[in-house]
């Protein structure tokens, strides 16, 4: 009965901010909503949440959740950002001679992304990864892989599946990350990387473009392939600066 008197417009945010929290449906949120503003919700009584109250809502329902997340939730709860996310960005080809993309000394990370280029995406919620290849050269974009969420794998496991859907990969760059998907991303040899505060995924995939161009850390030094003596030689160095 109470969905009843929910406008279609109000259950579109609640939904949308619902799919933006890590384990949180519709009816989750509701409860949360309910304790704040009261039912049904109004977009004049959903404008004036803020972070802080919605952490406090239901006995603090929702508090363990990271503010990036939160903070993508509420702008979605007051209305913005509704619309069709913004189109991914195109594909860059290979050359023929890079084959399948797996060149020597480089990794494949993927980047938790909402929307166009941005690196912006919760592993829990994010609409898409998109996937680069990165050498100490420079580095493209290989593959922009979308979350389907109507597939049994899904309703079974999201986290497993959206590891699964990344599993090519050595790097994870993401937003924010709960511990339990965290431990299935680091199970299949992914390294998560988290930028609470989001950005360019194009601009946080050069700088990690320079840094193979210096010295690579130790960890990713062996996922590039590079000889143990290079691994050792960076270790001493590090210790000795």
């Amino acid at each position: 009965m109470t969905q009843e008197v929910i406008s279609d417009e109000i259950a579109l945010r609640i939904g949308l901010a619902a799919r933006a929290l890590p384990d949180t449906d519709p009816a989750r949120l509701l409860r949360v909503l309910s304790d704040l503003v009261g039912l049904p919700p109004t977009a004049a009584k959903l404008d004036g949440l803020t972070v802080k109250t919605l952490k406090a809502g239901a006995d603090g329902e929702l508090v363990d959740i990271d503010a990036g997340p939160l903070k993508q939730a509420l702008a979605l709860l007051k209305g913005q950002g509704t619309a069709d996310m913004e189109p991914a960005p195109e594909i860059e080809p290979l050359f023929e001679s890079e084959g399948d993309g797996d060149l020597p000394g480089s990794v494949r990370v993927a980047c938790a992304s909402n929307g166009g280029e941005l690196l912006d995406g919760h592993f829990g919620s994010c609409r898409r990864f998109l996937v680069y290849q990165v050498t100490a050269n420079g580095f493209r974009l290989i593959d922009v892989r979308s979350i389907d969420d109507s597939t049994a794998e899904v309703q079974d496991d999201k986290n497993a599946y959206r590891a699964a859907l990344i599993k090519d990969c050595q790097v994870l760059y993401v937003a924010s990350i709960g511990g339990p998907a965290a431990a299935k991303v680091v199970k299949l040899d992914i390294h998560p990387i988290k930028f609470p505060d989001g950005g360019n995924a194009r601009e946080r995939i050069a700088a990690l473009s320079a840094v193979l161009a210096d010295k690579a850390p130790p960890w990713l030094a062996k996922v590039m392939g590079q000889d143990t003596d290079a691994r050792v030689r960076f270790e001493r160095d590090t210790e000795e600066a």
